[in-house]
């Protein structure tokens, strides 16, 4: 083998090496970057449904990210009517908020965004065991919503009905009380108000 071709082999090897380092770093830095390296427990919540939430999705408590959902599954027996089970990784540093956490809600990220988990602190709150099971709030269902808001524009309507037909019953009145009104005053123009014949 000549030396030449030795030396592009070599060349060769510590370039392939020197790669594979780069892809290990930036793999390692996106991962710390996205909390991958960082210490994290387990909560789970129990929801009646959970409106299309994902595995992956993150986790945030008053707007800050601090995990994201590593599990979805059904729980049976249901607990207290609650069917559906939700495990969150949370990383171990906002535990101590956690031990504030009251409501743990299913929200939509943007107009038509992703499903979200959001956590909403309340000081005066202290959760003992975040162990254990603990329940959320339902999603809200935007099909539900429309049946809702149909419903109610048809009770409108009925509504605007009815007052359309009270107006005409008053209008009526008002218009035979003016007649009745101008025959005593005329009447009483004549003075014959008390004649019968």
């Amino acid at each position: 083998m000549e030396k030449g071709e030795y030396i592009k082999k070599i060349l060769a090897g510590i370039f392939f090496i020197c790669s594979i380092a780069i892809i290990v770093i930036v793999v390692f830095s996106i991962g710390a970057e996205k909390g991958m390296t960082q210490p994290k427990f387990q909560m789970t919540v129990l929801y009646h449904e959970v409106g299309g939430l994902a595995v992956g999705a993150p986790v945030t408590l008053s707007g800050v990210n601090i995990g994201t959902v590593a599990d979805i599954d059904f729980v049976a027996p249901e607990i207290e009517g609650r069917g559906v089970k939700v495990v969150l990784n949370v990383y171990k540093r906002y535990e101590p908020q956690l031990h504030k956490s009251t409501i743990f809600l299913i929200k939509t990220q943007g107009l038509l965004g992703e499903k979200i988990v959001d956590i909403i602190m309340d000081p005066d709150f202290h959760r003992e065991d975040l162990a254990q099971p603990v329940f959320g709030e339902d999603p809200l269902d935007v099909q539900n919503l429309a049946a809702t808001f149909g419903d109610a524009a048809i009770a409108l309507l009925e509504t605007s009905k009815t007052i359309d037909t009270i107006t005409k019953e008053m209008k009526k009145i008002s218009w035979t009380t003016i007649r009745l009104l101008n025959r005593i005053e005329q009447r009483i123009i004549d003075g014959n108000l008390f004649k019968v014949f």
